[in-house]
C-alpha cells in the first residue's frame, strides 16, 4: 500500500504551481451564512512521514490557555504575514514558529482545496514531505503535543464520524474521526478528508 500512496499523493494534490484561489466544496461544510463577512488568509502543513514504510501524519494539540481553539488538535500553522510570498512560506514559517522544525526538513508538493472556518480564517493547506529524522521542538506557548497517526487510519471509512452540533442557534454537520488519542475533529478532521476524498478518485 505504501507504493501505491507515494504514487498517489503527488498526482492527488494540487501542484504547487497551481495554487486554489477559492474555497473548495468541502463536505459538512454548511456554513455560507454562518461565515464571518472577511476571512483573515492563513496556511497550515499538512506533514507527512515515511517511517520505514508506513505514512503517517504530523499533527499538534494546542495548548489549553490560548484565546482561540485550545486544546484542539490542528495543523501547524497560522496567520499569513505581509512578508510571505505565498502560503508555503506562511506553513514554513509557522511550522518553525511553532513545532521547531526547520525548512530544510520539510518538502512541499501541493495544495488541498481552501476552507473557511467559522473562526474567520480562509486556511490554505499545503502538503509535504517531512523528513522521519526531524526533531520537534515545540512552543510551549503554543504546542502542549505533537504525536503522528498513520495516514491509514484516516483512510478506513469506519474511522470517520459525521457529528450534527448546534451552532449559533442552528444545526450543522461537522467531521470527527475515532482516534482513541487527542479529539481530531472539526477543520482539521475536514482538511484530513479532503486529502482522503482526493486519494481516492487518484489511481
Amino acid at each position: 500500500m505504501i507504493d501505491s500512496l507515494l504514487r498517489r499523493l503527488p498526482r492527488a494534490v494540487r501542484p504547487l504551481d497551481d495554487p486554489p484561489a477559492a474555497a473548495g466544496d468541502h463536505d459538512a461544510s454548511d456554513l455560507d451564512d454562518l461565515l464571518p463577512p472577511t476571512r483573515a488568509a492563513a496556511a497550515v502543513l499538512v506533514p507527512l512521514v515515511n517511517r520505514s514504510g508506513s505514512l503517517s501524519v504530523l499533527l499538534t494539540r494546542r495548548t489549553d490557555h490560548l484565546a482561540r481553539h485550545a486544546g484542539q488538535v490542528s495543523f501547524p500553522g497560522g496567520r499569513c504575514e505581509p512578508a510571505d510570498c505565498d502560503a508555503v512560506a506562511t506553513a514554513l514559517r509557522e511550522t518553525l514558529e511553532e513545532v521547531g522544525i526547520e525548512s530544510a526538513l520539510i518538502e512541499p508538493f501541493g495544495y488541498l482545496d481552501i476552507l473557511e472556518t467559522v473562526s474567520g480564517y480562509c486556511v490554505t493547506p499545503v502538503v509535504a514531505w517531512l523528513d522521519a529524522a526531524y526533531k520537534a521542538h515545540p512552543d510551549p506557548h503554543e504546542v502542549a503535543e505533537i504525536f503522528e497517526v498513520p495516514l491509514e487510519f484516516f483512510l478506513a471509512p469506519e474511522n470517520l464520524r459525521r457529528l450534527r452540533v448546534e451552532y449559533r442557534g442552528r444545526p450543522r454537520e461537522i467531521l470527527e474521526f475515532a482516534h482513541v488519542g487527542p479529539r481530531i475533529w472539526g477543520a482539521t478532521a475536514t482538511m484530513l478528508f479532503n486529502l482522503v476524498r482526493r486519494l481516492e478518485a487518484t489511481t
